[in-house]
């Protein structure tokens, strides 16, 4: 089947996002993947004149235009045919990632709270934010921030019902069917599960953020030691990003 197009929603002149699933989730992050490479392909060798950028979200892609040299009819008249000639990817194709992360008490605040209300030890609940491969479904909330799923049903809990005014950088937190790392100090309501020691983040690097759209995350348990070792060639600029870059199947 082609990507459907759910809804096509105006933003203001010079720009319309296009509803692609009817919720978040492995199906709406293929299409979505599906869609953002195909038009950005257009854009690039020169069929969608105009177009200036097409950004993704859960469900929904938006694409950005210049009033100045086209108008969103003739836009979508070029669009919507290149969308429904597409078949979604069967599987999302992006960088397969393995980032570590450290579960000691002061890096894992919400760890123990969150064990007691799955009703699982703390050594289980770790397993299983291990023990599975997540899609990276958008980048948002901060420059970076990597929105993953599907956490394993047992873990899934609404957001803190008292969100922390400073989430430290590195974070490694679970909401509401997602995890995520904060890649800079914030304000957050989720809850954190540990801390990973690589930056998500950094203006100096072609591609700022580390993880992108379509990129596929698994969590690997380091020592203190190790962790503060990484912490450290991190700090000073020294640390090696592409080993954790993995290839091969993600299974």
């Amino acid at each position: 089947m082609p990507v459907e197009i759910e809804a096509i929603r105006p933003l203001a002149d010079t720009a319309f996002t296009l509803d692609l699933a009817p919720a978040a989730g492995e199906d709406a992050a293929r299409r979505v993947h599906t869609a953002t490479a195909v038009l950005n392909a257009a854009i690039a060798d020169g069929r969608l004149p105009g177009v200036t950028e097409v950004a993704a979200a859960f469900r929904s892609v938006t694409v950005h235009h210049d009033p100045l040299r086209t108008d969103r009819a003739s836009v979508l008249k070029a669009v919507v045919p290149l969308l429904e000639q597409t078949t979604p990817a069967a599987a999302l194709t992006g960088a397969l990632w393995t980032l570590p992360i450290c579960h000691d008490t002061d890096l894992a605040p919400d760890l123990a709270d969150v064990a007691d209300r799955t009703g699982l030890s703390p050594e289980d609940v770790i397993a299983r934010h291990l023990s599975t491969d997540y899609s990276v479904y958008c980048i948002g909330f901060l420059p970076g921030f990597p929105f993953m799923g599907d956490l394993d049903a047992t873990l899934r809990l609404p957001r803190r019902t008292s969100p922390r005014t400073r989430v430290p950088a590195g974070s490694v937190a679970i909401a509401n069917g997602m995890t995520a790392i904060y890649p800079w100090e914030s304000p957050g309501g989720w809850h954190l599960l540990g801390r990973c020691p690589v930056p998500l983040f950094d203006s100096t690097r072609t591609a700022p953020a580390l993880l992108s759209a379509g990129d596929r995350v698994r969590f690997q348990a380091v020592s203190r030691t190790d962790f503060d070792q990484l912490t450290t060639q991190a700090a000073a600029g020294s640390l090696d990003l592409s080993q954790f870059r993995r290839t091969g199947d993600a299974s």
